[in-house]
């Protein structure tokens, strides 16, 4: 019986009506999956799997909290937000800190369910006393920081904002939505969600507790948890360097994408890392809880800006050739303000440098920009014609996969992506575990399903031995776990913070009696239930795969000069991936029997009753 976590209740807002209704869900629901992202890939499951793409108005987006949002625990204050994406078309999820999620809980609410198209821009102001339709006009047309300032102006400097920029109005495929400032719901496009919806913003405050079962257990535990990292010497490193500080070990592991991941290498790599982050910061950031501090607010061009963190480094820096940290820093705060993921938005731009070398990009297309690698003020300037879609923009604007497909000739080449999601930043020629976690992610390329990479330098970066798949499949379960409940992997991925005491909270925030094996089958479930809706719509074996960069063109300087993935190797090891999950060696369809054993029967009915082959 559920005694507290989770508040049990999910707006339903119709933004075609006005109409707002609050569900209350069932115990069985709320427990088998989880909460977070497991609550929102069953709901898009049964209610927009059979949408047209994610601009059909019958598409859902979904902002949906953990149940140990809000509660006593080290960054908890994680909600997953989620809808068929733009990117990639299939299901598409980011995970967003701030706030916000803690304020929905704390206002009576474990989520927002948004469907249907508001005539004009609106935005959602939640409180003790429920969900209200705002007109947003005066809003629109404002960068996502700018909204952000004047709602708090508004409304009250406590309240939490999600909000979108020109971008997401403009429904850039990879748009962002920015909270709280420095907080992003970055990857799969969930900006233009919002932005087709006409939403421009999400405001909640709240002051309610949230429900304990066992209040004195979880404060022990958190302040296990909190001896715990504080007690661990390298907490020093984060509070000095922030994620920063993995730029030096990518570059030490020629994993750091450099040149639109034509190289490993990057001459100027110690320019934009953690040591030169460490000298330039301000201030430290902490996030809900949380004693790592792991996030650095900068200032670049008289702008403040939280970050960047080591993906940014890598996509508006060494993949586009920039060798300047505050240039870095600028960029992401322009794609912050004009609500731009910064990864896509830096493939993209990385993209767009090598068509230029390559003749399918004119300067004319650009508005006269000379897009060499390294040309910071070019890189400024085509972000803005991308979030305007203005000139070649328009088509920037749609990701690199589309891009390609209309540029034409070998543009394909320069086009790195899986699944029509850009690739984050790891380099994978010699890390076979972590091209695999790549090729199968369930959102496309993305780090945050399975960082194995770690693993490929443990046991051996030539390896394709059936470890991997293993290791890959185990990360698949326990990092997205996180986006479950509703709190920041980081201090179990980089201190070792056990697992077992995120068991613990659970049990005593909601007085489940589930163990850390329990929520990790439940995990397992939502994973296979994400692969069905991609399945569902048309998604196959094929899909599974990564550019042909990494097959083909060896990495050309290093001590690991010439090193490729092997093609076949590979092709065995998903073999041996898809043989452990229990799915169809052929399609890539999660098997009926495996979607009935993780009592999904009704899912595999649908799915192979009316699924797209």
């Amino acid at each position: 019986m559920v005694k507290g976590g989770y508040v049990g209740r999910l707006a339903r807002v119709d933004l075609s009506s006005r109409e707002v209704k609050v569900q209350e869900l069932s115990e069985e629901f709320m427990v088998k999956y989880v909460g977070g992202r497991g609550w929102a890939a069953r709901l898009l499951w049964d209610e927009a799997k059979d949408v047209s793409g994610a601009f059909d108005p019958r598409n859902k987006l979904l902002l949906v909290a953990g149940p140990l949002t809000g509660v006593m625990a080290p960054g908890a204050c994680k909600m997953a937000v989620a809808s068929i994406s733009p990117a990639t078309n299939i299901y598409g999820d980011s995970n967003v800190g701030g706030m916000i999620g803690v304020e929905l809980k704390q206002a009576g609410l474990d989520g927002l369910l948004l469907e249907g198209v508001a005539e004009k821009p609106v935005y959602l102001w939640v409180d003790e006393r429920g969900v209200e339709v705002r007109d947003a006009t005066h809003l629109w047309g404002m960068g996502s920081l700018e909204a952000e300032r004047k709602l708090k102006d508004d409304l009250g400097s406590d309240v939490s904002t999600l909000t979108i920029g020109p971008a997401g109005e403009n429904l850039v495929h990879y748009a962002c939505i920015t909270c709280d400032y420095g907080y992003q719901a970055a990857r799969t496009g969930l900006g233009a969600v919002m932005g087709f919806k006409r939403v421009k913003a999400v405001a909640a405050r709240g002051s309610r507790s949230i429900p304990l079962s066992d209040p004195a257990e979880v404060e022990r535990t958190y302040r296990e948890m909190v001896d715990y990292l504080v007690g661990d010497a390298r907490i020093k490193v984060w509070w000095e360097q922030g994620l920063m500080q993995v730029v030096e070990w990518a570059q030490e592991a020629s994993c750091l994408p450099s040149f639109n991941f034509r190289s490993g290498l990057f001459e100027h790599a110690s320019r934009i890392g953690g040591v030169a982050t460490a000298k330039a910061k301000r201030r430290d950031v902490a996030c809900y809880l949380c004693p790592m501090a792991c996030r650095k607010l900068m200032e670049a061009r008289g702008k403040l800006v939280v970050g960047p963190e080591y993906e940014t480094a890598v996509f508006l820096g060494s993949n586009v050739g920039v060798a300047s940290l505050e240039d870095v820093a600028y960029a992401n705060w322009l794609c912050d303000n004009l609500g731009l993921d910064t990864i896509s938005a830096g493939e993209v731009a990385a993209f767009a440098m090598e068509c230029y070398e390559r003749g399918l990009i004119r300067s004319e297309d650009v508005e006269g920009l000379d897009l060499s690698f390294g040309n910071s003020e070019a890189l400024f300037k085509l972000l803005e014609l991308i979030a305007y879609r203005r000139g070649l923009g328009d088509l920037l604007a749609r990701g690199v996969r589309e891009a390609a497909a209309r540029l034409g000739g070998d543009a394909w080449r320069a086009a790195m992506h899986v699944k029509g999601l850009e690739l984050t930043g790891y380099d994978v020629r010699a890390a076979p575990a972590m091209a695999l976690a790549y090729a199968t992610a369930d959102i496309g390329a993305h780090h945050n399903r399975a960082w194995a990479i770690t693993y490929d330098l443990k046991v051996g970066r030539e390896s394709y031995g059936d470890d991997k798949a293993k290791w890959v499949i185990y990360l698949q379960h326990v990092r997205p776990l996180f986006d479950c409940l509703g709190v920041c992997r980081l201090p179990w991925v980089e201190l070792g913070l056990s697992l077992d005491r995120y068991a613990r909270l659970y049990r005593a925030a909601t007085g489940v009696e589930l163990g850390l094996d329990d929520l990790l089958r439940a995990s397992e479930r939502v994973y296979n239930l994400t692969r069905a809706i991609a399945a569902f719509r048309g998604l196959t074996r094929a899909h599974d795969t990564l550019p042909a960069r990494f097959f083909e063109e060896p990495l050309p300087e290093g001590p690991l000069k010439g090193a490729r993935l092997d093609r076949q190797s590979f092709e065995r090891l998903l073999d041996k991936y898809y043989e452990l999950r229990g799915w169809d060696l052929k399609t890539g369809w999660p098997k009926d029997d495996k979607l009935r054993e993780l009592g999904l029967s009704d899912v595999a009915e649908e799915l192979y009753r009316g699924g797209r082959r």
